[in-house]
Parts: structure tokens; sequence; C-alpha cells
């Protein structure tokens, strides 16, 4: 046989056909000690995909590299022995068989001649125990403790090298707070060589996150460095989790101080007495007080100047950290209380043009948001329209973003030119709809377009926070207030109530989509025929469902609710104890319709049944309008017979039901 014709039996299989990977034991939840804990907030102009695929947790990141890379490497050059020696195997099928011998043992001295190999080896095999998933918590223990005693002395020796990060890693997420301390301890004075490690950069990050008490030492060790951290590759994320995730405010202040210059780094003490640390948690501001003439000025200067090199190095990624935001709002804010407002504008135009291409990357945090809502109220129409074209590509992230959705809502508030803000934002928000009432932050989103600053869907302190801008808008904005909310409500109505006219029985299903349904109906502008007409088609169905699956929508509390809502004219309010008529809805309108489209059998049914209370609203509405034809069509639906099968019901809302037949 030719020998190119001979397939040798061990070559391994494509990847495509190599079967399953290795089984892992699953992970019990309630055995884990420790949470993964929340995550950083990420940046709207990220995509999903970027969103799944990144991770700031290394629990699985590289979790078989260290138990691998051996085995790969022996494969690799068996695979290269396979590949020479094919012709050879064709005739002497053992020559194989000893060739790969041969590359193990020499793969064997190799490993042996490394530094610390024999460690290694006896680490591996501790790890390889205590790293498993499955465990009890007592066995773990005995595994952790094997395993720190193994690498008790040499941490410091062996951390760099990536199989070995693991291994520290592993006894810092899994170990007691002993073991921790013992660990941060040893590495003492190579912190910051760790942040910037491709592999143990992981392991900083857990020091962090799980020895409160050597916090400060590691952030103490990044002074001085933090910008160049910021911008490079690795720390960047460690100093960004320090920052947003792991430190309180005088901590946060450590990693803060680089911005303000060595002047601030030299001259300001950071570590001493209460009375100083509190003053560090101020911030810039704090550090300001001690400071007069052209010291102030020079700080300022210092810190625009450290934030107009991140914001010119977008590529890198820190400007997308809740650090470099904090910064920048310290900055506006002590800009904002200069006396001179020539020089405050002065400056606020010079960090705004820095900036001013990156504002979608710092949306999504506090300060970032409180950033870019002062650049719209401060800015210029010329401004105003960079910043909506900064933003509209992530419109509809940024609706379901807590902090990016109230840079939308201050655009909304203070643009006077509502015919851009309508193509460029109100439309985006609309066409979203079908994906944005299923959340919260979605719902408010659009509640705001029609509804602003209700108390109804907006908490105290977010109605708070929008004013907080307020006072800008009156020196900024001359359109007034109310036209504003008018036109923007005027630009989202029609395709809101086209949207409810399409999908309105499918939306109102949903607990959250019937809010949505009832304030678009109540306070959207425009011919609400259609939306009225689908949500009535969808009650007429026979009453109970024959289909249990498939509930009639009265026998769901909050669909119900749209409708009593709707023949009531508006919301019930509980400190006025009476109806708040909707201006821009007819309830008339609405029962009349009601009558026309729901069948008798049907509405007796749900009088009967679950929807008394919304029958006695339909009654009461009728009342209030005497020659409506539809009113002793309902009276006649509901005979002395009926009201008698409706009484010995005994069902909830009954009594009321039958009060309000009588003013028929």
């Amino acid at each position: 046989m030719p020998a190119t014709t001979v397939r040798h039996t061990k070559k391994r299989p494509a990847p495509t056909q190599a079967g399953p990977k290795t089984k892992k034991p699953h992970l019990d939840k309630a055995a884990a000690p420790e949470s993964k804990g929340k995550k950083r907030s990420k940046p709207v102009t990220r995509t999903v995909q970027e969103d799944s695929a990144e991770s700031s947790e290394d629990d699985d990141l590289h979790e078989e590299d260290a138990v691998k890379d051996d085995e790969e490497l022996a494969e690799g050059e068996e695979g290269a022995a396979d590949e020479m020696d094919v012709t050879e195997s064709a005739k002497d099928p053992n020559a194989a068989r000893e060739s790969h011998k041969a590359q193990k043992a020499l793969l064997e001295q190799r490993k042996a001649a490394k530094p610390h190999s024999a460690l290694l080896t006896d680490a591996k095999r501790a790890w390889t125990l205590a790293r498993q998933k499955n465990l009890s918590k007592e066995e773990r223990n005995k595994h952790i403790h094997e395993l720190m005693d193994i690498i008790r002395g040499k941490v410091k020796d062996i951390v760099f090298k990536h199989d070995a990060s693991r291994i520290v890693q592993t006894v810092v997420k899994w170990g007691g707070q002993k073991e921790r301390n013992e660990i941060a301890e040893e590495l003492k004075g190579k912190y910051r060589e760790l942040a910037q490690s491709k592999y143990s950069k992981f392991l900083i990050t857990k020091l962090i996150r799980f020895c409160p008490s050597y916090r400060v030492q590691i952030l103490r060790e990044f002074q001085g460095h933090v910008l160049r951290m910021l911008l490079h590759r690795e720390a960047s994320g460690v100093l960004a989790d320090a920052f947003e995730l792991y430190t309180n405010a005088y901590e946060r202040s450590i990693l803060l101080r680089d911005f303000y210059g060595k002047e601030a780094s030299l001259f300001t003490v950071t570590a001493g007495s209460d009375e100083e640390k509190e003053r560090s948690k101020k911030g810039l501001r704090g550090l300001m007080e001690g400071l007069e003439g052209e010291r102030r000025k020079r700080v300022l200067s210092a810190l625009k100047d450290n934030l107009v090199t991140i914001f010119n190095n977008p590529d890198k990624g820190a400007v997308a950290h809740a650090i470099v935001h904090r910064a920048t709002w310290e900055y506006l804010s002590v800009v904002g209380e200069m006396e001179d407002e020539a020089e405050a504008e002065k400056l606020r135009r010079e960090i705004f043009e820095a900036c001013q291409d990156v504002l979608a990357e710092m949306v999504h945090t506090k300060d970032g948001s409180r950033v870019v809502r002062e650049f719209i109220a401060w800015g210029t129409a010329k401004d105003r329209k960079h910043i909506v074209k900064a933003i509209k590509p992530h419109v509809e992230r940024m609706c379901k973003d807590d902090e990016a959705q109230l840079v939308l809502f201050t655009a909304l508030d203070i643009i006077d030119d509502t015919k851009l803000t309508a193509k460029s934002l109100v439309s985006d928000i609309v066409s979203s709809a079908p994906t944005l009432y299923t959340t919260p932050q979605g719902r408010r989103s659009l509640f705001y377009l029609i509804a602003p600053r209700t108390r109804r869907h907006f908490m105290p302190a977010q109605i708070a926070t929008l004013a907080e801008t307020d006072s800008v808008r009156a020196k900024t904005s001359k359109k007034d207030d109310a036209l504003r909310a008018e036109e923007i409500r005027k630009a989202a109505s029609d395709g809101l109530l086209q949207w409810i006219a399409e999908s309105g029985a499918e939306v109102a299903r949903d607990t959250g989509g019937s809010l949505v349904v009832i304030e678009v109906m109540l306070e959207a502008e425009g011919d609400k025929s259609a939306a009225s007409d689908t949500l009535l088609k969808a009650i007429s169905a026979p009453y109970p469902s024959p289909d249990p699956s498939s509930p009639h929508p009265i026998s769901l509390p909050h669909v119900a609710r749209i409708y009593k809502t709707l023949l009531q004219g508006g919301h019930f309010s509980h400190s006025a104890r009476t109806v708040e008529k909707s201006p821009r809805f007819s309830a008339r309108d609405f029962a009349v319709r009601f009558v026309q489209l729901v069948p008798r059998d049907v509405t007796v049914a749900m009088a009967k049944g679950e929807g008394a209370f919304l029958v006695a609203a339909l009654c009461e509405q009728l009342a209030e309008h005497d020659g409506l034809e539809e009113r002793k069509t309902v009276k006649g639906w509901f005979d002395a017979k009926t009201q008698k099968e409706i009484k010995e019901a005994e069902g909830k809302g009954m009594n009321v039901l039958l009060e309000s037949l009588k003013k028929l």
C-alpha cells in the first residue's frame, strides 16, 4: 500500500468532531461561599454580543488553562511527530508509540528545568482538588489548607505565571480571611505589577474585593500611576472595578487624587486624622477648601489636562469608566461655582470640546449621566444638536438604563428645537415601544413622552434628580416649558396610538404593559378610536374563557383595571378621594363604543362574575349623559330578572353595580 494512503490511527479529530468536552461538576449555588456580586455598569455603546462575551470576573476565564497547558503542548508536539512519521509508521506501527514516549520524556525534562517546578507540580495536584465546585465546605477547607501550606512564602515568586496565578486566585476565592490576608501580605510591593499582568489582574481584583483591611495599601501603591494604569490594557479594568464596585468614599478619593495633579499629591495628605479623611471624601471640592488664587487654577488646569489626555485616547476604553466620569463631574461642579461667569463658560467649553465625540460612552453611570446633562443644560443650540447626534444611535439601550435615560429626559426637557428631538429621539423611542414596555426602565421612557415627571410613575428621588438642571434651563432655554412638553407629546402620540391599535390587546395582558396602555389612552393626543376598538374587541370574546390556559382579559385584575380607569375617564386620586379626569380622553365616547362592540351576553356575564366593578363604571359613565341611546340599551340589558340574578350571585362589587344600575 502506498505510504500516502495510510491514515494514522491516533490522529486527533477535528474540533467539530471531537465530541463534547469533559463535563464539569455543576455549581451548587447554596454551597458557594461568596456570590459573584454586582457587575460594572456597561456602556450603552456596547453591543449585546460584546456584553455577553465580556466578563470582569475570572471565575470561568482560563478555567482549564493551567491543567491543559502542558497537555496541549504535548499534544502539539505529538501532532508534529505524527505528521513527520506517517511514512515510517506504515512500515513500523510501533515507531509512533516510541516517538511519543521520547517526546513526553523531553517535555518532562523541560518542565523539571523550570524554576519552582516541584512546587508547581505539588500545587497543581492540590489545586485540582480544591477548585472543584461540588465539594463540601469541610472537604474544600482541607484542600485549601493543603494548598496554602505548599505555596506559603513562595506566592510572590510564582504568582506571575499564568497557571500559578489561577492557583493563588483559588485560595483567595475559597479560602478564609486568614489565608486571603496572608497572600495580600506576601504580595506587598507588587500590587501595581499584578494589576498590569494579563492573568494576575484578576487576582488583584479579588484581593481588593475580599481583603478590606489591605484595600487602602493596595490603592496607595497605585497612587502616582493611576492615569497610566487607566490607559493600560490590563490595569484599566482593575481600577474601574475597584472604584465602582468595592471601595468606599475615602478609598475612591485615593484613586482620584492623581487627577488633581502633582501639586495636590505632594502637598495634600490623604491619610491621618479623621478630619482629613472627611475632607478627602469631598473630592475636589474638599481639596479646594484650603487653596486660593493661583493654586486653585493650577489644580483645575491639571485636572483638565489629565481628562483631556483620557478623552484623546478613546480606544483605550478608559472613557467608559466611572472614575473618569467622577473626575469630570467634579471639575464641572467646581467650575459652575466660579464667580467669574465668563471664565466658567470658557473652562466648560474647553472640556466639552475635548469630550463631545465620546459623550455616549459616559451616559451609563451616575456621574457620567450628570456630566452630559450639564452639557445639555449649558450648551448652545449647536452643542445640543451635536450631543443628540452622538447619542441617537444608542437611544433604545439608553431607554433601558436607569442613568442613561435621564440624559434623554433632560434633552426632552431643555432642547427648544422640538423638531430635532422629535425626529432624532422621540421617533426612536416610540419605534422601540414593543421592546421597552417589558422593563420598568423602558416603561419610564415611554411615560416621559406623554406624562413627564408624574408622581404616579416617577419616584421623588428621580424627579429631584431631573430638577437639578431646571435652574440652568431657565437661563439657557427660551421656549415655555409647558409648550415644549405639549409639542413632545404631540410628536409621540400618533406612533404610540398606532402601536396600541395594532398590539394593544397583547400589551395589556402584560402587567407592566397595562400601565403603558392606560397612560397612552389617557394622555396621548389624537384620534383614539382605533386603539379603543382594539381594546374593546379583546373583551368581546365569550366570558368566561372556555380555555383555562388563556383567561378572559377581565379575569386578569390588571387588565380589568385598564377598562375601569378608561370608563372613569382618569385615575382615582387617593388624596382628593375623587377621579382626576384627563382632558385628553373622552370617557363618554369609550363607554358608547363599549356598548356597541361588547355583546349583551358578555356584558351581563361579566357583571355576574369578575367584571362587576367594570360594568358599574360603565353605568356610572352613561348615567352622566342624558339622551344617549346606549344608556337605554344597557338599562334594557339589566331587567329585573337579571338584577335579581346578580343579587343572588353575591359576588364582589355586586352592591356597587346594583346602585349604579339604579342611576340609568
